[in-house]
Parts: C-alpha cells; structure tokens; sequence
C-alpha cells in the first residue's frame, strides 16, 4: 500500500484549516485518512509558532514505515528539521510566458524605431 503524508482540507469557504495526515494514496483529499498528524493554519503570520504544530515522533515513524511527504509537507518538514534539505530547481521559473515575451518585443520594436530614424 502506497502512503503519503499530506494535507486535508477544512474550514469554511476562504477561511482554510489543514491537518497533515498519513494517508493511503488512493484515498481523496479530504477523506478516509489513518492517522491525524498535526495541523497547518495558513491564515497565522509566518513567524507563529501555531501555524505549524506537528506531532514529529508519529511524523518519523510515517516515515520510517515509507511514506512520502507532499512537496508542501516536506517543506514544513525541512523547516523542522525532521528531514533534510532538498535543492529545488524551476529554471522556467523566471522565463516570461509567451503574451508576456510578445508584449517586451513590442516594446523593444517600438524602441528602436524612433532610436533609428535619428
């Protein structure tokens, strides 16, 4: 059985509240979970200490027993401490989309014309 180490959703409408859960990979988001891990409050500013409370002996033994934390988890569990830092690479991160690459070579176009009949 594949596990994973996730969030499920709660609260109301733009008011979330998430629990971190271990949980069977087939399972939906919100549902049928095994165990309740800790919780995640993102509406706390960053620097609260109840914006991430974790139980981090039931976090290890998840662990030790193979499953997989989400990217989100697993950057709580960095923070942590309870698992080693991982270097993330997006190199299109900064690459402009395409609407966006049109519009600065329109820009530049528009540049260099008047630069050019002087």
């Amino acid at each position: 059985m594949a596990m994973k180490i996730r969030l499920a959703r709660g609260g109301s409408k733009k008011r979330p509240h998430y629990s971190i859960v271990a949980t069977d990979t087939r399972m939906p988001r919100d549902g049928r979970f095994l165990e309740k891990l800790g919780t995640y409050n993102p509406l706390l500013a960053k620097d609260d200490e109840n914006r991430v409370v974790m139980n981090a002996e039931r976090v290890q033994y998840w662990l030790g027993q193979g499953a997989q934390p989400t990217d989100r988890v697993a950057r709580f569990l960095e923070s942590a401490g309870l698992k080693a830092k991982t270097e993330r690479n997006n190199p299109k991160a900064a690459v402009p989309g395409k609407k966006a690459a049109d519009l600065a070579a329109k820009k530049a176009a528009r540049n260099a014309a008047p630069a050019e009949a002087e």
